[in-house]
């Protein structure tokens, strides 16, 4: 196993808990024990990604740390919810203090040919983050063909969408190299057009480091080394981040 890549891949973790039986003890136990693993000295996860309810106390803990606190938002995890709903949750969560936000798109709009809805809505959701970053998920367990991912990426960078995302973690069929590989691909072509680099996540199943390192490599070989930094690559994990840090740390 590449060592350093795993170094690397381990700061661009979020460190995620999305369960329904989330309390607001057990997110501040999960931060706190977030902030504990560190690597290399002071290398820590690059966020933790929480319900919108628990950004609060996810702020509180995490402060000062340089962990950023993401948080679904949005109608998460099926987005299906009229958009002044969905932008209205975005905007609280934003208001509560979260750094980042993680939405979904609708994919039925998707699947009935309005990629432009798509588009829109996304737009809607990236004006209500204002500074904050919005990453997008296009749940591609969900979408049945390449040129369906290719359009879901395509319209949530339209959107203004700063990452885009694989999937929630939520249905049985989540991450897959083949549509990281479609969505890095289309990353590629809008920044050779646009001269602007849309980051990406992995999440949905990534449950041990090879699997996590498999993505990671993917990513250099059509981005560039330069591309695994928690500014542009992400790792959405729960158990992973526990198996990566006691491999490095061993």
């Amino acid at each position: 196993m590449d060592l350093t890549l795993a170094r690397q891949v381990f700061t661009c973790i979020d460190n995620t808990t999305l369960n329904a039986t989330d309390t607001a003890a057990g997110v501040d136990a999960f931060c706190r024990r977030t902030l504990e693993m560190r690597i290399e000295g002071d290398k820590t996860v690059a966020a933790v990604c929480v319900y919108p309810q628990f950004v609060t106390t996810a702020v509180r803990v995490l402060q000062g740390s340089g962990i950023r606190v993401a948080s679904v938002a949005g109608a998460f995890p099926h987005g299906q919810l009229p958009i002044g709903l969905r932008v209205a949750e975005v905007h609280r969560a934003v208001e509560d203090g979260a750094d980042e936000v993680d939405i979904v798109i609708n994919r039925g709009l998707l699947l009935a040919g309005e990629d432009n809805a798509v588009c829109d809505e996304v737009a809607a959701m990236k004006e209500a983050c204002g500074k904050s970053t919005l990453k997008v998920i296009l749940e591609t367990g969900e979408l049945p063909s390449p040129t369906l991912v290719r359009r879901a990426a395509q319209a949530s960078i339209d959107g203004g969408a700063d990452f885009i995302k694989t999937s929630t973690g939520k249905i049985s069929k989540g991450a897959t190299l083949e549509a990281a590989e479609i969505m890095l691909q289309v990353i590629a072509e809008n920044v050779k057009i646009n001269k602007k680099t849309i980051g990406f996540k992995a999440a949905g199943g990534i449950r041990n480091p090879e699997e996590a390192i498999a993505y990671a490599q993917l990513a250099q070989k059509i981005m560039g080394a330069e591309f695994i930094n928690n500014q542009t690559f992400r790792i959405g994990a729960s158990s992973l981040t526990e198996s990566l840090y006691s491999l490095l740390t061993f």
